[in-house]
């Protein structure tokens, strides 16, 4: 007698859908182009004798749940109506909990079905998107550009380039948004925009993005009025090593620490940061309130800074700004928006 050999247990990568403990997915394929491939996956290890999930089911009773009706979800999905009845109903047993109430010829949701169907539209609607997201890098014809930056900061180069840019590309979308240097970093890896304008270079926070240099900042010192240091001119920067400095915090702004400590470094001493300020603003009133001096660009001093007085460094402290971006960024209004910044920041 031939034994048939049992099918090993099959194990899934899942991502949980946030706020539906028994919804999670598997997107099986989806970057070798084949979405109807996909499948929704139960956490747990798939038994010979029991169905699995696909992403057509969730379709299916995400129709009805809307129609609340089985007969006009069944039209509008061009399915039989049994068909569907039983591929619902085939949900309902894989999950384990009963999503509509079906009692006296009317369909309802029941309690559980409502944050299903919740959670079913944001699936469905991530699928299609990452599916469309994947599609366009393969083509490498993005329709948008989005950029990160940081509003307190002045970066010339920007109105410039995008000016430049609308006019080479006028069909391409642009799309601004106001992040800190950290979330901008975050949107990178997460590929929620294409470009940064970071600030410091990506490598004093340990990041491995492709970086232009787009500007140069000669740093000053800020200090409190009263400090004794104020009533010179000019400062050195190894005139500081025995004060405390306000640095940019690591939660906003990662790299800007590190840079300070190695600048500081460079010159001979080992900075002493007693305090660390999420914003410029911050750093000012820390300033003035005694708890440090702190190297800022020039554009800082537009800022209000009741107590406290900026004096230049020499010889010059020069901090670079930079922009950053994947690698693995294939878009060609990106690829483009870069060339326009090579061109035109040495001008700017």
């Amino acid at each position: 007698m031939v034994r048939r050999k049992k099918r090993p247990k099959m194990r899934y990568f899942v991502v949980v859908s946030e706020g539906c403990p028994y919804s999670w997915m598997l997107f099986e394929n989806l970057l070798h182009g084949h979405p109807a491939k996909i499948r929704i996956a139960i956490c747990y290890e798939q038994d010979d004798n029991r169905r699995q999930m696909e992403l057509r089911h969730l379709r299916y009773f995400v129709a009805v749940a809307e129609a609340l009706s089985f007969t006009k979800a069944a039209e509008k999905l061009r399915l039989a109506q049994p068909s569907l009845t039983r591929q619902v109903r085939n949900l309902e047993d894989e999950i384990g909990v009963r999503l509509l109430d079906r009692a006296n010829n009317r369909v309802m949701l029941t309690d559980e079905g409502r944050l299903f169907l919740f959670d079913s539209k944001k699936m469905l609607a991530m699928c299609a998107d990452s599916v469309a997201a994947v599609q366009r890098m393969k083509r490498g014809d993005n329709s948008d550009l989005n950029i990160g930056y940081v509003a307190s900061i002045h970066y010339g180069m920007l109105p410039a380039t995008l000016g430049a840019f609308r006019k080479l590309q006028p069909t391409v979308a642009l799309n601004l948004y106001d992040m800190t240097s950290a979330e901008q970093y975050l949107a990178l890896e997460g590929r929620k925009i294409d470009l940064g304008c970071v600030g410091v270079h990506p490598s004093f926070s340990g990041h491995a993005f492709l970086s232009e240099c787009v500007a140069h900042d000669t740093m000053v010192v800020a200090l409190h009025a009263g400090h004794p240091l104020a009533e010179k001119g000019e400062l050195k920067l190894a005139e500081l090593a025995t004060q405390f400095f306000v640095a940019g915090s690591a939660k906003t702004h990662p790299g800007s620490r590190e840079w300070l400590v190695e600048t500081c470094r460079a010159a001979g001493f080992a900075a002493r940061v007693l305090q660390e300020a999420e914003n410029a603003p911050t750093a000012i009133l820390f300033v003035a309130d005694g708890l440090g001096v702190a190297l800022v660009p020039p554009y800082i001093t537009g800022l209000p800074h009741d107590g406290v007085v900026f004096r230049p460094l020499v010889p010059p402290i020069v901090r670079e700004s930079n922009i950053a971006w994947r690698e693995d960024n294939v878009s060609k209004p990106l690829k483009e928006y870069i060339r326009i910044v090579k061109e035109l920041s040495g001008s700017l």
